[in-house]
């Protein structure tokens, strides 16, 4: 259990009505919620909060007449692909491998798409759910998806960084809106395998500030005895219109190399500015990953940055913010297909606490209000 006072699942599977989907209709295959989770979060001017909840809507029968079947968007429509199944493998539920390439090639079990879900001003009750404004693939850039959306306001826009997947390139890209209901696409804005880009709710010195994670195959050892360890982990960008990005030259938050359980880390909730631990920065929620089983075990952790120069670290913890929750997800025990896994993806101050959301088990969403006295420096 987290202890904190309030800590809950408030939206999930069951409470998704794929009627109303955007690949009702389109193919002749039973579709299922695989998981409503990684929700974006942002307060609307009128109090309310608002979730963007990735739907990872999966086929019932992936396994079909001897080929595994992937979902994918094609010229305004959506179409099965069906792969033999002597060339692939459907070990991960989630996902196949398709062998023969001589690199790693995987395919999708689901398509993911974005739906806006609307939140009570403490995040505890669902007062909407805006079918009518879901996001989905809308060329080919994204066929076969767009997931876990991390939405900052800066001023009075509403920026929405996404995860376009792809055979083309695995891209982040950015949707802009001025009340975070009607939302403009803008483009792609990182290219290929560059994940986890939270936009910081503010300028600095005039600039747009972000997180990045590269992914790559291939990462250079610190020397001995360093403090970090080679492997993913969450560097800075700057921009001077938050579409035109250009890599900052220092190292920012980096993996640990005391601790397995962040092995590998990356970005969590967009880095606000406020006061925890007695001093004033960027508050950053991350999460750090410890290898187990297919997916590692995810934990939340915090950083505190420096105001004027982020890449600089006023205090931090390597004790998690927050970890799995089994009694959350009890009562969902017969859709679970990974455990130990919580992925904190928005933040919203509300005065003596934050708001805190984020998905549980790649199934739910999940809220908790976390006190700003529970951010204890190592």
């Amino acid at each position: 259990m987290s202890g904190f006072s309030v800590d809950r699942l408030v939206f999930g599977p069951d409470d998704v009505d794929l009627s109303r989907s955007p690949l009702a209709g389109h193919f002749d295959a039973e579709t299922y919620v695989l998981g409503a989770f990684n929700p974006g979060m942002t307060r609307l001017s009128g109090g309310n909060l608002l979730m963007m909840v990735r739907i990872a809507e999966a086929l019932r029968e992936p396994v079909h007449g001897g080929h595994v079947r992937a979902i994918r968007w094609d010229d305004g429509r959506y179409v099965l692909d069906a792969w033999p199944l002597e060339f692939a493998d459907t070990s991960d539920p989630r996902k196949f491998e398709i062998a023969g390439f001589g690199w790693r090639v995987m395919a999708l079990t689901s398509l993911s798409w974005l739906l806006p879900v609307e939140l009570s001003a403490d995040g505890l009750e669902v007062v909407a759910v805006h079918y009518d404004r879901a996001i989905a693939p809308q060329g080919s850039w994204q066929c076969y998806g767009v997931e876990d959306a991390r939405i900052s306001r800066v001023g009075d826009r509403f920026l929405m960084t996404t995860c376009s997947v792809s055979p083309e390139r695995h891209s982040t890209t950015l949707y802009s809106s001025s009340d975070a209901a009607n939302w403009s696409f803008d483009g792609i804005v990182l290219d290929h395998q560059n994940k986890d880009m939270l936009i910081f709710e503010g300028l600095i010195e005039g600039e747009y500030w972000a997180q990045t994670r590269p992914l790559g195959q291939l990462f250079f050892a610190y020397p001995p005895g360093s403090p970090w360890h080679a492997g993913p982990s969450i560097n800075h960008a700057t921009s001077p219109d938050a579409l035109h990005w250009k890599p900052h030259i220092e190292p920012a938050i980096r993996p640990h190399a005391g601790t397995a359980a962040t092995a590998r880390i990356g970005g969590g909730t967009p880095p606000i500015l406020t006061e925890v631990a007695g001093r004033c920065g960027w508050l950053s929620l991350w999460h750090g990953v410890e290898p187990h089983e297919i997916v590692g075990k995810y934990r939340t952790y915090w950083s505190l940055l420096d105001p004027e120069r982020p890449w600089k670290v006023l205090a931090t913890s390597h004790e998690p913010l927050l970890e799995a929750d089994v009694g959350l997800t009890r009562p969902l025990e017969d859709k679970m297909y990974v455990h130990d896994v919580v992925f904190t993806t928005g933040i919203a101050d509300a005065g003596d606490h934050f708001v805190a959301a984020s998905g549980e088990a790649d199934l739910a969403c999940r809220i908790t209000h976390i006190p700003k006295n529970a951010f204890i420096p190592s």
